[in-house]
Protein backbone atom coordinates (compact mmCIF):
# COMPACT_ATOMS: atom_id res chain seq x y z
CA UNK A 1 0.00 0.00 0.00
CA UNK A 2 0.85 4.02 -0.69
CA UNK A 3 2.92 5.58 2.37
CA UNK A 4 0.55 8.42 2.23
CA UNK A 5 -2.54 6.12 1.91
CA UNK A 6 -1.63 3.77 4.91
CA UNK A 7 -0.76 7.40 6.60
CA UNK A 8 -4.31 8.55 5.95
CA UNK A 9 -5.66 5.49 7.40
CA UNK A 10 -4.12 5.22 10.43
CA UNK A 11 -5.05 9.35 11.02
CA UNK A 12 -9.04 8.20 10.40
CA UNK A 13 -8.55 5.02 12.96
CA UNK A 14 -6.96 7.21 15.50
CA UNK A 15 -9.81 9.87 14.55
CA UNK A 16 -12.16 7.23 15.02
CA UNK A 17 -10.75 6.09 18.38
CA UNK A 18 -10.83 9.84 19.55
CA UNK A 19 -14.23 10.48 19.17
CA UNK A 20 -15.13 6.83 20.71
CA UNK A 21 -13.56 7.94 23.58
CA UNK A 22 -15.14 11.19 23.93
CA UNK A 23 -18.91 9.86 25.05
CA UNK A 24 -20.57 12.31 27.70
CA UNK A 25 -21.18 9.76 30.89
CA UNK A 26 -22.96 9.92 34.31
CA UNK A 27 -20.73 9.45 37.10
CA UNK A 28 -23.49 8.19 39.46
CA UNK A 29 -25.01 5.27 37.07
CA UNK A 30 -27.82 3.90 38.95
CA UNK A 31 -30.78 5.79 40.72
CA UNK A 32 -34.13 4.56 43.20
CA UNK A 33 -37.80 5.67 42.26
CA UNK A 34 -39.04 8.38 44.27
CA UNK A 35 -35.62 9.19 45.43
CA UNK A 36 -33.27 12.25 45.15
CA UNK A 37 -30.45 12.01 42.25
CA UNK A 38 -27.43 13.87 42.21
CA UNK A 39 -26.44 13.81 38.26
CA UNK A 40 -22.86 14.37 37.30
CA UNK A 41 -22.53 14.74 33.83
CA UNK A 42 -18.51 14.12 32.86
CA UNK A 43 -16.78 15.45 29.93
CA UNK A 44 -13.75 13.72 28.89
CA UNK A 45 -12.89 14.96 25.96
CA UNK A 46 -13.37 17.65 23.22
CA UNK A 47 -14.29 18.05 19.95
CA UNK A 48 -11.65 16.12 17.69
CA UNK A 49 -9.02 17.91 19.92
CA UNK A 50 -11.37 21.51 19.80
CA UNK A 51 -12.36 23.02 23.31
CA UNK A 52 -15.70 22.25 24.53
CA UNK A 53 -17.54 25.95 25.08
CA UNK A 54 -21.06 24.94 25.99
CA UNK A 55 -22.93 21.74 27.70
CA UNK A 56 -26.49 20.98 28.06
CA UNK A 57 -27.92 18.54 29.49
CA UNK A 58 -32.06 17.36 28.54
CA UNK A 59 -33.96 16.24 31.96
CA UNK A 60 -36.47 13.09 30.76
CA UNK A 61 -39.96 12.73 31.56
CA UNK A 62 -40.21 11.95 35.06
CA UNK A 63 -37.33 13.40 36.09
CA UNK A 64 -38.33 16.24 38.49
CA UNK A 65 -37.03 19.34 40.40
CA UNK A 66 -33.81 19.56 38.94
CA UNK A 67 -31.53 22.31 40.04
CA UNK A 68 -28.39 22.98 38.53
CA UNK A 69 -25.47 23.36 40.31
CA UNK A 70 -23.56 26.67 39.55
CA UNK A 71 -19.69 26.15 38.02
CA UNK A 72 -17.22 28.42 38.69
CA UNK A 73 -16.39 30.25 35.42
CA UNK A 74 -19.19 29.16 33.66
CA UNK A 75 -22.92 30.72 33.72
CA UNK A 76 -25.73 28.53 33.51
CA UNK A 77 -28.96 28.70 32.12
CA UNK A 78 -32.47 26.54 32.48
CA UNK A 79 -35.26 26.08 29.87
CA UNK A 80 -38.83 25.34 32.24
CA UNK A 81 -42.04 24.22 31.03
CA UNK A 82 -44.93 21.75 32.03
CA UNK A 83 -45.03 18.24 32.82
CA UNK A 84 -47.12 15.47 30.82
CA UNK A 85 -48.27 14.60 34.24
CA UNK A 86 -48.22 15.86 37.90
CA UNK A 87 -46.22 14.13 39.88
CA UNK A 88 -45.84 13.27 44.04
CA UNK A 89 -43.01 15.81 45.19
CA UNK A 90 -42.62 14.94 48.77
CA UNK A 91 -45.69 16.12 50.69
CA UNK A 92 -47.05 17.99 47.16
CA UNK A 93 -47.39 17.61 43.64
CA UNK A 94 -45.26 18.94 40.92
CA UNK A 95 -46.48 19.82 37.57
CA UNK A 96 -43.74 21.86 35.74
CA UNK A 97 -39.87 22.09 36.18
CA UNK A 98 -36.58 22.49 34.61
CA UNK A 99 -36.46 20.80 31.19
CA UNK A 100 -32.85 21.79 30.52
CA UNK A 101 -29.98 22.94 32.01
CA UNK A 102 -26.63 24.94 29.97
CA UNK A 103 -23.65 25.60 30.89
CA UNK A 104 -21.83 28.28 28.53
CA UNK A 105 -18.88 30.59 28.60
CA UNK A 106 -16.37 28.33 30.00
CA UNK A 107 -13.39 26.43 27.96
CA UNK A 108 -12.47 23.22 28.80
CA UNK A 109 -9.50 22.01 26.74
CA UNK A 110 -9.58 18.94 24.52
CA UNK A 111 -6.60 17.11 27.26
CA UNK A 112 -8.77 17.78 30.45
CA UNK A 113 -11.77 16.50 32.26
CA UNK A 114 -14.63 18.63 33.98
CA UNK A 115 -18.07 17.70 35.29
CA UNK A 116 -21.40 19.34 35.46
CA UNK A 117 -23.75 18.73 37.95
CA UNK A 118 -27.52 19.18 39.09
CA UNK A 119 -29.45 17.80 41.56
CA UNK A 120 -33.26 16.01 40.76
CA UNK A 121 -35.69 13.69 42.50
CA UNK A 122 -36.57 10.74 40.42
CA UNK A 123 -40.05 10.15 40.39
CA UNK A 124 -42.13 6.25 40.82
CA UNK A 125 -43.03 6.78 36.92
CA UNK A 126 -40.01 4.61 36.78
CA UNK A 127 -39.14 0.94 38.08
CA UNK A 128 -36.00 -1.33 38.49
CA UNK A 129 -34.36 -2.33 35.91
CA UNK A 130 -35.62 0.51 33.50
CA UNK A 131 -32.90 2.54 32.13
CA UNK A 132 -33.47 6.55 32.34
CA UNK A 133 -31.74 8.72 29.73
CA UNK A 134 -29.88 11.64 29.93
CA UNK A 135 -29.31 13.43 26.41
CA UNK A 136 -26.75 15.80 26.25
CA UNK A 137 -25.47 18.32 23.53
CA UNK A 138 -21.31 19.45 23.34
CA UNK A 139 -20.51 22.07 21.51
CA UNK A 140 -16.97 22.87 20.95
CA UNK A 141 -15.17 25.95 19.15
CA UNK A 142 -15.14 23.47 16.27
CA UNK A 143 -17.54 20.89 15.80
CA UNK A 144 -19.92 19.51 18.31
CA UNK A 145 -21.19 16.27 19.37
CA UNK A 146 -25.23 15.42 19.93
CA UNK A 147 -25.24 12.49 22.67
CA UNK A 148 -28.71 11.52 22.09
CA UNK A 149 -29.03 8.31 20.79
CA UNK A 150 -31.70 5.68 22.75
CA UNK A 151 -31.25 2.22 22.38
CA UNK A 152 -34.63 0.42 21.63
CA UNK A 153 -36.20 -1.54 24.45
CA UNK A 154 -33.83 -4.88 25.38
CA UNK A 155 -31.19 -3.52 23.12
CA UNK A 156 -27.73 -2.42 24.13
CA UNK A 157 -26.33 0.95 23.36
CA UNK A 158 -22.74 -0.14 23.46
CA UNK A 159 -22.83 -0.17 19.26
CA UNK A 160 -24.37 3.05 19.20
CA UNK A 161 -21.64 6.57 18.14
CA UNK A 162 -23.40 8.85 20.22
CA UNK A 163 -25.58 6.78 22.85
CA UNK A 164 -26.85 9.24 25.37
CA UNK A 165 -26.03 8.73 29.46
CA UNK A 166 -28.33 6.02 31.06
CA UNK A 167 -28.52 5.58 34.83
CA UNK A 168 -29.76 1.80 35.26
CA UNK A 169 -33.02 2.64 38.12
CA UNK A 170 -32.62 0.15 41.12
CA UNK A 171 -34.59 -0.87 44.20
CA UNK A 172 -33.82 1.37 46.97
CA UNK A 173 -30.94 -0.07 49.53
CA UNK A 174 -32.08 -1.20 52.97
CA UNK A 175 -35.71 -1.47 51.64
CA UNK A 176 -37.80 -5.08 51.60
CA UNK A 177 -37.41 -7.57 48.82
CA UNK A 178 -39.75 -6.92 46.14
CA UNK A 179 -42.21 -9.96 46.07
CA UNK A 180 -42.10 -12.53 43.06
CA UNK A 181 -44.98 -10.92 40.12
CA UNK A 182 -48.44 -11.90 40.44
CA UNK A 183 -49.30 -13.71 37.26
CA UNK A 184 -53.11 -13.62 35.13
CA UNK A 185 -52.53 -14.77 31.54
CA UNK A 186 -50.57 -12.44 29.82
CA UNK A 187 -50.78 -10.24 33.06
CA UNK A 188 -48.26 -9.62 35.39
CA UNK A 189 -48.93 -7.90 38.91
CA UNK A 190 -46.11 -5.65 40.80
CA UNK A 191 -46.06 -5.02 44.43
CA UNK A 192 -50.01 -4.27 45.37
CA UNK A 193 -49.93 -1.52 48.59
CA UNK A 194 -51.98 0.42 50.57
CA UNK A 195 -51.44 3.46 52.31
CA UNK A 196 -51.69 2.89 56.12
CA UNK A 197 -55.28 4.93 57.63
CA UNK A 198 -55.73 7.06 61.30
CA UNK A 199 -58.13 6.00 63.25
CA UNK A 200 -62.05 7.17 61.94
CA UNK A 201 -60.77 7.01 58.35
CA UNK A 202 -63.37 5.53 55.91
CA UNK A 203 -61.14 6.09 52.39
CA UNK A 204 -58.04 4.07 51.14
CA UNK A 205 -55.80 4.28 48.63
CA UNK A 206 -54.14 1.42 46.96
CA UNK A 207 -51.53 0.77 44.09
CA UNK A 208 -49.67 -1.60 41.96
CA UNK A 209 -48.10 -1.92 38.75
CA UNK A 210 -49.90 -4.01 35.85
CA UNK A 211 -47.90 -5.26 32.49
CA UNK A 212 -49.35 -6.67 29.53
CA UNK A 213 -46.92 -9.38 27.99
CA UNK A 214 -49.96 -10.74 25.80
CA UNK A 215 -50.45 -9.55 22.25
CA UNK A 216 -53.79 -8.15 23.24
CA UNK A 217 -55.47 -5.39 25.34
CA UNK A 218 -57.19 -6.07 28.68
CA UNK A 219 -59.33 -4.21 31.14
CA UNK A 220 -59.11 -3.74 35.13
CA UNK A 221 -62.56 -3.52 35.43
CA UNK A 222 -63.12 -3.81 39.53
CA UNK A 223 -61.37 -4.06 42.76
CA UNK A 224 -62.59 -5.10 46.22
CA UNK A 225 -60.68 -5.18 49.29
CA UNK A 226 -61.55 -7.22 52.47
CA UNK A 227 -62.19 -4.37 54.68
CA UNK A 228 -63.96 -1.98 52.14
CA UNK A 229 -67.42 -1.97 51.30
CA UNK A 230 -66.64 -0.96 47.94
CA UNK A 231 -63.74 -0.84 45.84
CA UNK A 232 -63.24 1.95 42.23
CA UNK A 233 -60.23 2.78 39.82
CA UNK A 234 -59.57 6.22 39.89
CA UNK A 235 -57.40 9.14 38.06
CA UNK A 236 -56.19 11.53 39.60
CA UNK A 237 -55.04 14.81 37.56
CA UNK A 238 -54.34 18.59 37.53
CA UNK A 239 -56.60 21.16 36.59
CA UNK A 240 -55.73 24.85 36.98
CA UNK A 241 -53.43 24.04 39.60
CA UNK A 242 -56.51 22.21 41.48
CA UNK A 243 -55.47 18.46 42.25
CA UNK A 244 -59.10 16.81 40.82
CA UNK A 245 -60.23 13.04 41.07
CA UNK A 246 -63.04 11.02 38.91
CA UNK A 247 -63.91 7.58 38.63
CA UNK A 248 -62.38 5.42 35.04
CA UNK A 249 -65.54 4.66 33.15
CA UNK A 250 -65.57 1.97 31.94
CA UNK A 251 -62.20 0.61 32.86
CA UNK A 252 -58.44 0.90 32.77
CA UNK A 253 -57.15 -0.48 29.23
CA UNK A 254 -53.48 -2.15 30.17
CA UNK A 255 -52.49 -2.34 25.78
CA UNK A 256 -50.22 -5.22 24.83
CA UNK A 257 -46.16 -4.51 25.63
CA UNK A 258 -47.58 -1.75 28.34
CA UNK A 259 -46.65 -1.37 32.01
CA UNK A 260 -49.44 0.28 33.83
CA UNK A 261 -48.48 1.68 37.57
CA UNK A 262 -51.22 2.85 39.54
CA UNK A 263 -49.84 5.70 41.91
CA UNK A 264 -50.41 8.49 44.45
CA UNK A 265 -50.90 11.01 42.12
CA UNK A 266 -52.11 9.53 39.09
CA UNK A 267 -53.96 6.18 38.54
CA UNK A 268 -54.95 4.78 42.10
CA UNK A 269 -57.43 2.18 43.80
CA UNK A 270 -59.66 3.83 46.10
CA UNK A 271 -61.45 2.01 48.85
CA UNK A 272 -64.48 3.51 50.61
CA UNK A 273 -66.64 2.56 53.64
CA UNK A 274 -63.90 0.99 55.71
CA UNK A 275 -64.79 -1.35 58.42
CA UNK A 276 -61.51 -1.03 60.17
CA UNK A 277 -58.06 1.15 59.76
CA UNK A 278 -55.36 -0.05 57.86
CA UNK A 279 -51.78 0.01 60.21
CA UNK A 280 -48.99 0.15 58.72
CA UNK A 281 -47.39 -3.28 58.02
CA UNK A 282 -51.21 -5.43 57.95
CA UNK A 283 -51.32 -7.59 54.72
CA UNK A 284 -54.73 -7.02 53.60
CA UNK A 285 -56.75 -9.61 50.84
CA UNK A 286 -58.62 -7.88 47.86
CA UNK A 287 -58.91 -8.96 44.14
CA UNK A 288 -58.40 -7.22 41.21
CA UNK A 289 -61.10 -8.26 37.90
CA UNK A 290 -60.21 -7.53 34.66
CA UNK A 291 -61.78 -8.13 30.97
CA UNK A 292 -60.11 -11.19 30.10
CA UNK A 293 -57.59 -12.61 32.79
CA UNK A 294 -60.86 -12.71 35.19
CA UNK A 295 -61.22 -12.31 38.88
CA UNK A 296 -57.33 -12.43 40.73
CA UNK A 297 -55.88 -12.54 44.05
CA UNK A 298 -54.01 -10.39 45.62
CA UNK A 299 -52.52 -9.14 48.88
CA UNK A 300 -52.04 -5.07 49.76
CA UNK A 301 -48.96 -4.47 51.99
CA UNK A 302 -49.87 -1.48 54.10
CA UNK A 303 -47.35 1.13 54.06
CA UNK A 304 -46.86 4.38 55.95
CA UNK A 305 -50.24 6.99 55.55
CA UNK A 306 -47.53 9.66 53.54
CA UNK A 307 -45.79 6.94 51.86
CA UNK A 308 -45.09 7.70 48.12
CA UNK A 309 -43.94 4.15 47.07
CA UNK A 310 -43.93 0.74 48.49
CA UNK A 311 -40.89 -0.03 51.33
CA UNK A 312 -40.46 3.86 51.48
CA UNK A 313 -41.78 4.61 54.69
CA UNK A 314 -43.38 8.07 56.41
CA UNK A 315 -40.24 10.40 55.84
CA UNK A 316 -38.75 11.00 52.73
CA UNK A 317 -37.25 14.70 53.20
CA UNK A 318 -34.53 15.07 51.52
CA UNK A 319 -33.46 18.54 51.69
Amino acid sequence: MHLATRLALVGLVALSATEAQAHAVMERKEASPDASYRGVVQITHGCAGSPTTQVSVTIPEGVVGAKPMPKPGWQVTTTKGAYAKAYPYYHDAISEGVKTITWTGGRLPDDEVDEFTFFARISDAFVPGQTVYFPVQQDCDKGSYSWSEIPPAGTSAHSMKTPAPGVLIVAAQGGAPTPAPIKAGALSIQVPWARATPNGAKVAGGYLSITNAGTEPDKLTGVSLDRASRGEIHAMSMDGGVMKMAPVEGGLVIKPGETVTLKPGGYHLMFTDLKQPLAKGDKVDGTLTFEKAGTVPVAFTVEGIAAQAPNAGEHQHEH
